[in-house]
Formats: C-alpha cells, sequence, structure tokens
C-alpha cells in the first residue's frame, strides 16, 4: 500500500522568478547597449569612417568632449530614478500599506527610464574609448546614435517625472491596485463562463479514495502564488486520480503542510512534475489572486481612518475603486473551481472565494473601524444600496447582513438620532452629494 502522506517540494520558475524582479529590465538595457554600439563601430569601420559627413559631427576631440558629458549626465540621472522610487516606497509604507511596495518595485515605467538611461551610459562609455584622435576617423552613425539616445533619455525623464508625480498622489497608488485588481477581475471571473459546466464526471469515492491520500511540502515554507492548472490536470488524468488542493491562493503553507489530497492511487503521480506546477512565494501577488488586490485597498481604507492618519477622504477613494471591483463581481459566474481534463473528468478541485466572501472581505473591516466616520459609512452605505439594485436575488443575503451591521454599528456610535440618519445616507462622495445635502 503507498505511503498515504507523500511529500512535494515547490521551486519557482525562471520567467517567475525574472518577472518579479526590478533589475532585469536596466541589466537587459545594459547589455543591449553595449551590443548596439559594438554594432554601429563595426558599421562605421566597414565604412572607412565616411558613412556620414564629419563637419555634421565635429571633429573627433568634439566626439569625445559630448559623449564624456552624456557618460555623465546618465550617471546623475540613474540614481534619481532610485531616490524617486525610494521616497514612493517609503510613502506608500508609512502612509497607506506596506503590501503596495510589491507593486511599485515592478513598475515597468521606472524599470524602463532607468534601462533607458543605463543603456545610453554604456553606449557612451564604449563609443568613447573607441575614438580616434585624427580628426578624420570621426565614427559619424556611432556618435549620431549616441545623439538619438540622448535625446529619448530627456523625453524619457520627463515622462518619468510626470509619472513619479502622479504615482506618489493617494488617487495614484489607489489606482494602481485598482487597476490591477480590475485586470485580474476581468481575467478569472469573465462575464461569460469560458466552459459551460457539464455534467460532474468525478470519479465516485472508493475505499482508497476516501483515505485521502495527502501530499505534503517539502519545501521552504511560503505562500501559494499559482497552480499550473493545465499540468496538473495532465498529471492527475495520466494518474487516473482526483488533486484536492488544500490551501487556497495566497494561503501560507507550512513546512510538511499539506497541498493536496489525493483520491486514488498516489503512487501513480509523477512527484517531480508535480513539484514544478505548484509555486509559493514570500509575499502574494495579483496574479491569480485578486482578492489580494481587495486586500490592499481594504489596508489602504483602514489606515487612511486610523490615528494619526484621520484622512476620511483618502478612504472614500479607496472604497470607490472597492465598489467598482465588488459592481463587476456582482453578476459575473463564480468559478466551480473543478478543473477537467479532455474526457470531461474532473481532475483538480481548487477554492476560491465566494460573492459572500468578497462582500466580508472588502466591507467587513472598514465597516467595523469606520462607524465613528460620517464619510465612511455614507460611502459604505451608498456601495450597499448600488450593489443591492445590481446583484441577483441570490447574492442579496450578504448585502443585507453588511446593511443590517452598518445601522447597528452606527446605532452604538453615535446618541443623536439625526446624527445617525445623516450617518447612514448614502453619498457616493461621502458628504456631498447625498440625499440630505444635493438637489
Amino acid at each position: 500500500m503507498p505511503d498515504p502522506y507523500q511529500a512535494v517540494g515547490h521551486g519557482r520558475g525562471p520567467s517567475a522568478y525574472l518577472g518579479s524582479r526590478m533589475w532585469v529590465i536596466p541589466v537587459l538595457c545594459l547589455v543591449g547597449g553595449v551590443g548596439l554600439c559594438l554594432g554601429t563601430l563595426a558599421i562605421d569601420r566597414a565604412t572607412g569612417y565616411r558613412l556620414l559627413n564629419t563637419g555634421l559631427l565635429g571633429t573627433s576631440s568634439n566626439a569625445q568632449t559630448i559623449l564624456s558629458a552624456v557618460a555623465a549626465t546618465m550617471t546623475t540621472l540613474i540614481p534619481l530614478v532610485l531616490t524617486i522610487t525610494t521616497v514612493a516606497v517609503q510613502l506608500a509604507m508609512g502612509q497607506f500599506s506596506p503590501r503596495i511596495v510589491g507593486a511599485l518595485l515592478h513598475d515597468r515605467v521606472s524599470q524602463w527610464a532607468m534601462g533607458l538611461f543605463t543603456a545610453t551610459f554604456a553606449f557612451a562609455i564604449v563609443a568613447m574609448r573607441n575614438v580616434d584622435v585624427s580628426p578624420d576617423r570621426v565614427p559619424g552613425l556611432t556618435v549620431l546614435t549616441a545623439y538619438v539616445l540622448v535625446l529619448a533619455s530627456i523625453v524619457g525623464l520627463i515622462m518619468y517625472v510626470h509619472h513619479s508625480s502622479r504615482s506618489l498622489r493617494a488617487a495614484g497608488i489607489i489606482d494602481l491596485v485598482g487597476d490591477h485588481t480590475h485586470r485580474e477581475i476581468d481575467r478569472l471571473y469573465p462575464v461569460e463562463p469560458r466552459e459551460p459546466p457539464g455534467p460532474d464526471t468525478e470519479k465516485p469515492p472508493t475505499a482508497e479514495r476516501d483515505a485521502g491520500h495527502e501530499v505534503l511540502n517539502t519545501g521552504d515554507p511560503g505562500i501559494l502564488v499559482r497552480f499550473d492548472l493545465v499540468r496538473l490536470v495532465q498529471l492527475a488524468a495520466r494518474a487516473d486520480c482526483v488533486l484536492e488542493a488544500v490551501p487556497m491562493m495566497g494561503d501560507f503553507v507550512h513546512g510538511d503542510g499539506p497541498l493536496f489530497r489525493v483520491r486514488g492511487d498516489i503512487g501513480r503521480l509523477d512527484q517531480a512534475a508535480l513539484r514544478r506546477a505548484v509555486d509559493l512565494g514570500d509575499e502574494r501577488t495579483h496574479e491569480d489572486d485578486c482578492a489580494y488586490g481587495i486586500r490592499k485597498l481594504v489596508d489602504i481604507t483602514e489606515r487612511s481612518i486610523a490615528v494619526p492618519f484621520n484622512d476620511p477622504t483618502t478612504a472614500v477613494q479607496s472604497i470607490d475603486r472597492l465598489h467598482d471591483c465588488l459592481r463587476q463581481l456582482a453578476c459575473r459566474p463564480f468559478p466551480s473551481g473543478r478543473h477537467r481534463d479532455e474526457d470531461g473528468t474532473v481532475r483538480v478541485i481548487t477554492r476560491s472565494l465566494t460573492w459572500a466572501g468578497f462582500v466580508r472581505l472588502a466591507l467587513d473591516e472598514i465597516r467595523l473601524a469606520g462607524c465613528s466616520t460620517p464619510q465612511v459609512t455614507r460611502r459604505v452605505r451608498a456601495l450597499i444600496d448600488d450593489l443591492k439594485r445590481l446583484a441577483p436575488p441570490e447574492r442579496q443575503p450578504p448585502l443585507d447582513r453588511q446593511l443590517r451591521l452598518l445601522e447597528a454599528g452606527v446605532r452604538r456610535a453615535y446618541d443623536d438620532e439625526e446624527d445617525i440618519d445623516t450617518a447612514l445616507t448614502a453619498d457616493y462622495q461621502g458628504i456631498g452629494s447625498g440625499s440630505d445635502v444635493a438637489r
């Protein structure tokens, strides 16, 4: 009889590892700058340095001076990008949420700006060492390419400063998280289901399957960030078994913690392939985990109304994006979590949040923390009222629960009936567009 506790570790694939690293694009641009310079120098030598008019580009001495100035300028711009990124990270950690740091460090605009400046620096350094002192031997194409890179760097600097100034605003950081979450909801919860549910052809339990053999994690502990579902279905079909995922996306998996329960002959599973199909990381990611984006928005909202910040207007901005996320989900079909092979047989079963789970994730903590803040309660009331008009009947109970608890919390926070009525008036601006303050 096979051992009921088989082990499986984890490992992140090269693409996932490189995609989460800030240094990858700058390093690739550095190599690209060197390669571009070597290519233009080779063309200049092959044409006898007569490809472009030297009168247009100046003498070799002029070229060396210009290239030296370009290299010195780029050594100033590269630390500028790092400094602005560091300031953004410190601001986000202190005022909003430590979970925002990952999104800021992975900001592609910052990475490409640093990459452009790095490539220009590398190009200028290599070109400067290959400019002859003879006035009639100026590598014209190389010098012209350096001019183009400098102009591109100036444009890139202007765009980067504009982007950074927008990102450092509260609205910019909230929109960054909200946009990521919006895209993931569209991908994971499409308006129409990708596949019809079909009949449930999961194999009936047997005595062996009822034993529920567990597949354990033997690697380092970490947070579940990815299932390779296509590969898992193939492995389960090949072993003629069903894999039930124990952790949900975003759960922390302990060393020797269970990853799967196996219904079937666990001895037929390819252990090495199963190991490569599960990724554990040091923190949650937006990919395949749209609940993480909602978690970030809730954190921002709670911190905005906590002492010493006391910034309910920022909290309302964050609730706006939570409202947008819940509106997307309100009428969309939710995945069953059952993943089938080509024959329609269920092979992998995963867990995910229900509609009630998303509503509680988005509203429970905000409601408890913000009952004494009129802007928050009025905005939450507007959110609930709008979702109740939109959601189908079977999704009304979680909203009714939130409305009932919101009213109870407000009544505990205020003694005056007029204050209670004011705090429970729906208002999309917090205070500004409710029926009691606007016509």
